[in-house]
């Protein structure tokens, strides 16, 4: 198990809990999974993001100079850090690392509102999703900068990264998304995340992405 320092895995200080503990850690469990990952996002790559890609990256650089992808390094399984791609919704600038992204935000572009609204700013990550780490459904990653400063504040919070993190995840269909401003919020999605990783089946993983899907036809409220 890789754990990169940073903080104190605080996962491996439940008083002798580990993972298995979380979510079923077998074959079956992880051929499924992966599978699925896999054919679904084949599946949005080949018959969406291949024409809407170009669109989309033609509307971000003309509207603000920069990529159209946007990359950050993000905290995955067993803390290992790797890049999370996103279709760019703000202007380029040097607090992207360190500041959550709140209603309003005047870095964000107009383009970039209209991404955030049906989350279309998450579709480059079915391309972390084939190449292994991330996965459809699971916790979402966070910047490093909050990894490292809630793995201080609350116990049980990297004993999300015991599984790779998501595209979208029981949280998020639950109205735990966004910015967090206080340590209560992301309380509340670690609960729910755990609540997610005792859980688990497959039956499940349908369930949150059907609501995703359904909440990407509706929109964020935030950002109309």
């Amino acid at each position: 198990m890789v754990i990169n320092n940073a903080v104190t895995f605080n996962a491996l200080l439940l008083e002798g809990e580990d993972e298995k503990m979380f979510y079923p850690n077998n074959y079956w469990f992880r051929s499924t999974k992966r599978a699925f990952d896999i054919v679904f996002s084949l599946a949005v790559i080949i018959f969406i993001l291949s024409w809407l890609m170009p669109i989309l990256a033609l509307l971000i650089t003309i509207e603000s100079k920069g990529p159209f992808i946007f990359s950050q390094k993000r905290s995955s399984r067993n803390n290992k850090t790797f890049h999370c791609y996103k279709f760019r919704s703000m202007y380029i600038n040097a607090d992207c690392d360190t500041l959550q992204t709140a209603k309003g935000d005047p870095r964000i572009t107009r383009i970039g509102a209209f991404l955030r609204r049906y989350n279309l700013d998450e579709l480059p990550q079915f391309f972390n999703v084939l190449m292994g780490n991330m996965s459809v459904i699971g916790p979402r990653p966070h910047m490093l900068s909050q990894t490292k400063e809630y793995a201080k504040l609350i116990d049980t919070f990297m004993v999300r990264h015991f599984v790779k993190p998501g595209i979208t995840g029981w949280a998020q269909v639950n109205g735990l998304r966004g910015q967090t401003k206080t340590v209560s919020e992301m309380q509340a999605r670690v609960e729910a995340d755990l609540w997610y990783l005792k859980n688990w089946s497959f039956s499940l993983d349908m369930r949150i992405t059907m609501r995703t899907i359904l909440q990407m036809i509706t929109g964020d409220k935030d950002f109309r």
